[in-house]
């Protein structure tokens, strides 16, 4: 399949003539839009004209290209972009082809054409490209060509101003390369051979003529295009051919003695050894240049004088170093909010109109209108998604290796509706797991002086361990595995095609969950489901299921992200009770994987309120009731069972609180009643408070009236429920 750039806008500077010329016109030919930036100065920089670059223009549009001229200095690196910005309202691609030359031996180079290479080369490559970078970032697409020279890689006579301003070029792409990764932006550096009004005075008229520019625009078109990621790299092309460069270094040779002081004398003994090349490594970064230093320093006894401890060296290497990190705070962050975002968040995790359950969560003018306590994750998450981590000291990381581990959440009260919040985050500790590191971040979130939430997010830098540090932390708030035995209640949800879509507009805004060009980055299909949102699902699952969807109930939740969730697929959530805390673990029903795994949700048990009112009273009336329906079923169960065949599962409350759960078998064996959870076997739930309960078994409230008034609500086989009237007619008296 051939290469398209159709929807693509690329900038070329000095592409007037030349290899510039060449690279516009290719451009174009594959669909781009193109903006044709030319100064029209000659090649010392003086003068300045517009016929090169409408000459230019013009060949693209007569082929039916789409192209814009452009005359400002490369120094002026705003108005080149906003000319792109202006003509095609977006910014993909900058190739920095833009040059001059002021060639003197090194004693005759004044300060003007060492200034001046150094303004048109150097400067306004970083110019232009600072002015597109953001524009990159926010599309999540951006690709970068650096012209370096051999004269920067390997030095040329006459050539000092333009040797130093090319390879200061091949630095600045590097680091452009380690800090646009995240955001799909790769920058690479090209070191044409091409005949051209540079090369005209160092190359002889038949050389010139035969490394025609038209042979190094594909390797420039290949490396803007979006399948192509490369980054980082270097490439020499000329005639057709294209080399690949990297640096090598020797094995090297220590030249110093534990205890002893270093000398001259013992560079000069060991130098053949310094200088050999032989099983030569090939270090591609900053950290992999220190791992030789780090290897000598902890091979040699901490004692005898080494300026560094081994532990500190090899922190050095990975760009972690807990001592400078743990205990640093990140910037305070805020989050405004109105009931609109309640609902999108609850809409997110995937509640829906269809369940009667949901409408507290999803209509402001419901008289219970709750916030998901799960929602506390999205203003504590603005506090580290702001770049904050970045502002650390001692967390020398790559962004783009890192992932969410786990997430820890406590409520210390129900989440308000609307609202300011302010977040406060901590660098809590910083783990060595040997393959990377663990960064725990605190985050105590207000509500003017009340703390409202405290979240801990546990990520997982990619590459970034071996630093010498402890592998767990007191600070670590722990997963917890599920027990051994069947769980109590299992839920099943779908998740919608649309469903990372929908969440992220609670502001999580990674395209890894939008952008399938993005997401096969990272080696997926499809953009994934954040797994916050698989948090969600899972966690209103065990609100349900034990809390009676009261928010109020909920205390704290623990999870541990395994494996992503396709949008589309179904989540299935198991769940054992045990006390005040059920235990959970999340699958994906159509695969079987874990994707959630050692997590819990705590519970609130009942509210003083409702402690105190039972107390007082001695107990909820509705257990007089059960009592007695305990009593009938343990005498004709059998016959209950055969007349109704059905299990019942009761939510009695109190205060609108959850104050009592029972289950009724008449379905299997001789029939029982037990207090507790039905575990997912229930035909018909039943939830009704204690007042309303001893209203209808008393005659005094009819059931259908209860059932449309909402005092009575019913999930599952309505029609089940008319066979209650065998067991409760004829009621204890009290």
């Amino acid at each position: 399949m051939s290469l398209s750039f159709e929807g693509r806008v690329a900038l070329v500077t000095g592409s007037g003539g030349g290899l510039g010329r060449e690279y516009a016109l290719a451009f174009a030919e594959r669909g781009a839009s193109v903006v044709v930036n030319d100064l029209g100065a000659d090649t010392k920089g003086g003068g300045k004209s517009s016929a090169a670059a409408d000459k230019v223009v013009e060949e693209i549009r007569a082929k039916g290209g789409k192209a814009v001229a452009n005359y400002d200095s490369v120094e002026d690196g705003e108005k080149v972009i906003q000319s792109a910005l202006d003509a095609f309202g977006r910014i993909d691609i900058v190739v920095n082809n833009a040059g001059i030359l002021r060639d003197r031996s090194f004693a005759r180079t004044s300060d003007l054409d060492w200034d001046l290479i150094h303004r048109v080369h150097l400067r306004g490559s970083f110019s232009v490209t600072r002015a597109a970078w953001n524009h990159m970032k926010n599309q999540a697409f951006g690709r970068i060509i650096m012209t370096t020279s051999a004269a920067g890689i390997y030095g040329n006579f006459g050539q000092a101003n333009y040797s130093a301003a090319k390879l200061g070029l091949l630095g600045l792409a590097n680091t452009l390369a380690i800090e646009g990764l995240r955001y799909n932006i790769r920058c690479n550096t090209i070191a044409p051979v091409a005949g051209s009004r540079l090369t005209e005075t160092v190359m002889t008229p038949e050389l010139v003529a035969s490394l025609k520019p038209e042979y190094i625009a594909p390797m420039v078109l290949w490396l803007c295009h979006e399948q192509c990621q490369e980054n980082g790299a270097l490439f020499e092309a000329g005639a057709g051919w294209i080399g690949k460069l990297r640096w090598e270094r020797s094995q090297g040779s220590i030249v110093r003695q534990k205890n002893q002081p270093m000398t001259p004398e013992a560079v000069r003994d060991q130098w053949d050894k310094i200088c050999d090349f032989t099983d030569a490594t090939k270090p591609k970064s900053v950290q992999e240049s220190l791992l030789s230093i780090v290897s000598v320093l902890s091979g040699l006894d901490s004692g005898g004088g080494v300026g560094a401890t081994p532990t500190a060296a090899a922190a050095l290497a990975s760009g972690v170093n807990p001592a400078e990190a743990v205990g640093q705070k990140l910037p305070p962050s805020t989050f405004t909010f109105t009931p609109a975002q309640c609902i999108l968040y609850a809409l997110g995790v995937g509640m829906s109109t269809k369940d009667p359950d949901h409408l507290r969560f999803l209509y402001e003018g419901h008289e219970d209108f709750s916030c998901l306590p799960t929602f506390g994750v999205i203003p504590s998450q603005a506090a580290m998604m702001d770049g904050g981590l970045s502002s650390i000291p001692g967390l020398n990381i790559d962004f783009t290796q890192v992932l969410h581990g786990e997430q820890y959440l406590e409520l210390y009260k129900p989440l308000p509706t609307s609202g300011t919040l302010t977040s406060e985050a901590t660098v809590a500790d910083v783990l060595d797991k040997g393959s990377g590191a663990v960064i725990l971040l605190d985050v105590k979130t207000f509500s003017g002086d009340q703390l409202i939430c405290f979240n801990q997010f546990s990520v997982f830098v990619v590459g970034a361990g071996g630093f010498g540090g402890r592998r767990t932390s007191d600070n670590a708030k722990a997963a917890v595995p599920p027990p051994k035995r069947a769980p109590d209640v299992v839920a099943i949800d779908s998740t919608t095609r649309d469903q990372a879509a929908l969440y992220r507009l609670s502001g999580d805004w990674n395209p890894l969950h939008i952008d399938p060009s993005f997401a096969a980055m990272g080696g997926f299909k499809a953009p994934i489901l954040h797994g916050l949102c698989s948090f969600g699902f899972a966690a209103r699952h065990v609100l349900k299921h034990f809390a009676a969807n009261d928010p109020s109930r909920f205390k704290a939740i623990k999870v541990r992200f395994v494996k992503p969730v396709m949008p589309g697929q179904s989540l299935q959530t198991e769940m054992w009770k045990e006390g005040n805390r059920i235990h959970l673990q999340c699958k994906v029903k159509e695969t079987d994987a874990v994707v959630l795994a050692g997590a819990y949700v705590d519970l609130h048990g009942a509210s003083e309120a409702s402690l105190g009112n039972l107390t007082q009273h001695g107990a909820l009336q509705s257990e007089l009731v059960f009592a007695e329906i305990g009593r009938r079923i343990k005498d004709s169960g059998s016959e209950l069972v055969r007349k109704v065949n059905a299990v019942f599962a009761w939510e009695i409350t109190k205060d609108s609180r959850s104050a009592a759960e029972w289950t009724m078998d008449l379905k299997n064996g001789s029939g029982s009643l037990h207090r507790g959870p039905a575990g997912g076997k229930a035909d018909v739930t039943i939830t009704v408070s204690d007042e309303d309960f001893m209203e209808v078994v008393q005659g005094r409230l009819n059931p259908q009236k209860a059932f449309f008034s909402g005092k009575l609500k019913v999930r599952g086989n309505i029609m089940l429920s008319q066979k209650l009237e065998v067991i409760l007619k004829d009621h204890a008296k009290l």
